[in-house]
């Protein structure tokens, strides 16, 4: 007799979901890093969170600047110093300047598994700024400047008109180097300075798009800023020698005895004016007068 078959469904695993993601979990017992659920699901840039679960899962004394961090990222450098400043911001970052026993500074940055833990469990990584820069090309301003920094202009019609002008005319060189009105203005007052150092503004435009990548990671802002702010002032062109006029040997005068300064020997003027006077008076002017 043939076995009896049944249409109904099969019925579903107790407690599965209907719908939405279904984990399927595996015990690791290597490579592995526990993140917690408030990092995880932090709301806002999923950038932010990356940049954190990547920092996690680093060895203490990785290198975690903006450079290092874009090398491994295909995000550019505004975005990453962004979640950087997010994650210092909601304390899950902090860098401290310290100074070491030979007396360098170098910054020591702490990443906190859960902000405010102890900065000696968590992760530690040092940054030697003079071997690993850690520029900021983001054109969000932040905090304004402090006393001994000259004030950007708040908009492009208050920047220097010289420094707009070699601003703009270097998508001409490179056509990637396009900028946007707020990015000219933020960028005109370190032009404006190499222009007053006495830099010609087509020497800047040579130092500005020189050896540029052949792929951006970050805005072409934050490149320029980096360039303007990091290299040496070139020495301005040497000053136009100017001649010194010829000064005239003195002369003592023939008649008085006066010195006076002249080419040759002969008498000064006043008593070349008294000879002419005198041979005028008898009706015959010397070629003298």
């Amino acid at each position: 007799m043939d076995d009896s078959q049944s249409n109904a469904p099969l019925r579903a695993d107790a407690g599965a979901p209907a719908s939405g993601v279904m984990h399927i979990r595996t015990r690791l017992t290597a490579d592995f890093t526990v993140i917690s659920n408030a990092l995880a699901q932090r709301r806002g840039s999923a950038v932010t969170v990356g940049v954190a679960a990547y920092i996690s899962s680093l060895p203490d004394g990785s290198s975690v600047s903006i450079t290092a961090l874009c090398a491994h990222f295909d995000e550019g450098e505004i975005l990453i110093s962004r979640a950087l400043r997010e994650l210092e911001a909601a304390g899950y970052l902090e860098r401290r300047r310290v100074r070491t026993p030979s007396g360098q500074i170098r910054t020591r940055t702490y990443f906190y598994d859960v902000p405010g833990g102890d900065p000696d469990t968590d992760t530690a990584i040092d940054t030697d700024p003079a071997t690993d820069p850690d520029p900021d090309p983001d054109p969000d301003p932040g905090p304004g400047p402090g006393p001994d920094q000259p004030q950007e202009p708040a908009a492009l019609s208050d920047a220097d008109p010289r420094a707009v002008a070699v601003l703009a005319s270097l998508r001409r060189v490179d056509p990637r180097l396009v900028l946007s009105e707020r990015e000219a203005a933020r960028l005109a007052p370190a032009v404006t300075r190499w222009l007053t150092a006495g830099v010609d503004p087509s020497q800047i435009t040579a130092l500005l798009t020189a050896r540029l990548p052949d792929r951006f990671l970050t805005r072409p802002a934050g490149i320029l800023a980096f360039r303007l702010r990091e290299t040496p002032l070139p020495a301005p062109p040497p000053l136009p020698l100017v001649e010194r006029p010829v000064v005239l040997p003195f002369q003592t005068c023939d008649g008085c005895e006066r010195a006076f300064r002249a080419p040759e020997p002969g008498h000064c003027r006043e008593c070349r004016s008294r000879e002419c006077r005198s041979t005028e008076s008898r009706g015959r002017l010397p070629a003298a007068c």
